[in-house]
């Protein structure tokens, strides 16, 4: 056996020593290559493709998923700070069934599904009152939810109490919806007032003017109406309407913009605009030369009429001077002579171009408007310390704000109005929140000082 393996390990070295460098370089090369997909084929057979189980978990949710997989013994990852679990593959439709079965995750939320389960516990009125209200908002929010374009949604219902007496009118409902909606995505005029005729629908005397409906970006979804009428002839409130809707749009463009630099919670904005509703109908007839640079217009007709008369004149006869007409003492016409006559006269009638317009002009202008922005002076926050903007950084933040709204003022309002002056119609203050912001200190200090130094550089 012995002088088997030694003759094996000689060939191997002859054959060895034999190659050229090359060879060898070849063949160390290839080997290496092997080993290394070995060796990925391995560690990818090992470890299996883990998928998100569960997405968007709270700390609740997702502490009792992993209880349950660690219970059962199954590998898992948590991501995106724990609000997601990615487990293998293979096991992902199992793992659901069995989790929807024991009834994980649980929200901790009360559902329709409570009353079911715990219908023989003993509860007051009040407390009842308060489960179903909670209930109703839960099974509201898992609706809106299931709608695309909506990650996760929560509402808040306020329900006024019955009236004591039959005379008396029960108050309407309020509510307020917060909607964590996908990045980017756009939602149409049409599926916004169909979220609001959900939320009415499920909610007995919910007037639809009485949901508030807003994102995680702060911005409103607004209830958009197909009324054409005439705002010549519209009311107070109609007017009023439309004066808040301008107002609101430009205040979310402005608070996106201005949010987007110096952090969302720490900018106020508030917008004053007065809308012209006046609805002007004019009819305007202009004439016009058809050679404007000559001022003058196209013939159109040209009458030319032209009389000539030569030869002696007739004689006169009588003594001159003692005929009718004639002044005394003075000589008359001589006799003899040429008679020359000429009589030319041309009419010419010009065409002007004749111009008739009727104008609708439309309302909606702005005839004004006024931007109030509070920013906050807070710098930096925590607990020691609070450290606030100087007055050259204010001074400095105030003049890049104020660049921007200028341009914004500028093309809002109505030229026909008169000369524009932006400064006069911006108000910048610094003023110190009094809630702590809910981004980190480290975000805020990164925010102002970046937009710090892009004012400063520009400038």
């Amino acid at each position: 056996m012995n002088e088997k393996v030694n003759t094996v390990i000689n060939k191997t070295k002859s054959f060895w020593v034999q190659r050229t460098k090359m060879q060898k370089s070849i063949f160390l090369v290839v080997l290496i290559a092997i080993i290394m997909l070995i060796s990925v084929v391995s560690f990818f057979s090992s470890n299996p493709k883990l998928v998100p189980l569960y997405n968007h978990l709270s700390m609740q949710e997702a502490s009792q998923v992993k209880a349950a997989l660690d219970e059962k013994g199954i590998p898992y990852e948590l991501q995106q700070g724990g609000s997601t679990i990615t487990v293998p593959k293979d096991q992902v439709d199992s793992l659901l069934v069995d989790f929807a079965g024991q009834g994980i995750p649980d929200s901790g939320n009360i559902d329709y599904s409570f009353f079911s389960k715990n219908s023989s516990w003993g509860v007051t009125d009040n407390e009842f009152n308060i489960m179903k209200l909670d209930a109703t908002q839960t099974e509201l929010a898992n609706l809106i939810k299931s709608i695309d374009g909506i990650e996760n949604a929560k509402v808040m219902i306020n329900m006024p109490k019955d009236p004591v007496f039959v005379n008396e009118s029960s108050e309407p409902a309020t509510a307020s919806i917060v909607l964590h909606t996908k990045p980017g995505y756009q939602f149409q005029d049409n599926q916004i007032n169909a979220l609001y005729t959900l939320v009415s629908k499920a909610v007995p005397n919910l007037p639809a003017e009485n949901i508030a409906i807003m994102n995680q970006y702060f911005e409103y979804f607004d209830q958009t109406t197909n009324d054409n009428t005439n705002v010549a002839g519209a009311n107070y409130s109609n007017q009023q309407a439309i004066k808040r809707d301008v107002e609101k749009d430009i205040q979310k463009r402005v608070q996106q913009m201005l949010g987007t630099i110096v952090g969302m919670d720490h900018v106020i904005v508030s917008v004053t605009a007065d809308v012209d509703f006046t609805q002007e109908n004019r009819v305007e007839e202009i004439v016009e030369p058809y050679d404007k640079e000559n001022m003058e217009g196209l013939p159109a007709s040209i009458e030319k009429i032209q009389e000539t008369y030569a030869g002696k004149p007739q004689e006169t006869g009588g003594t001159a001077g003692v005929g009718e007409g004639d002044i005394p003492n003075y000589p008359a016409t001589g006799e003899d002579g040429d008679g020359d006559y000429d009589y030319v006269k041309e009419t010419i009638n010009n065409e002007y171009n004749r111009i008739r317009k009727e104008i609708v002009e439309s309302p909606y202008k702005i005839r004004d408007l006024g931007i109030q922005v509070a920013v906050d002076q807070v710098k930096d926050r925590n607990e020691k310390d609070v450290q606030l903007l100087s007055q050259q950084e204010q001074t400095v933040v105030q003049e890049g704000i104020s660049s921007i709204l200028n341009s914004i003022v500028t093309t809002s309002i109505d030229k026909e109005y008169g000369e524009i002056t932006p400064e006069d119609k911006i108000s910048i203050v610094f003023q110190k929140f009094n809630e702590k912001p809910m981004s980190t200190d480290t975000t805020v200090r990164q925010y102002l000082y970046g937009f710090i130094l892009q004012v400063e550089f520009y400038c």
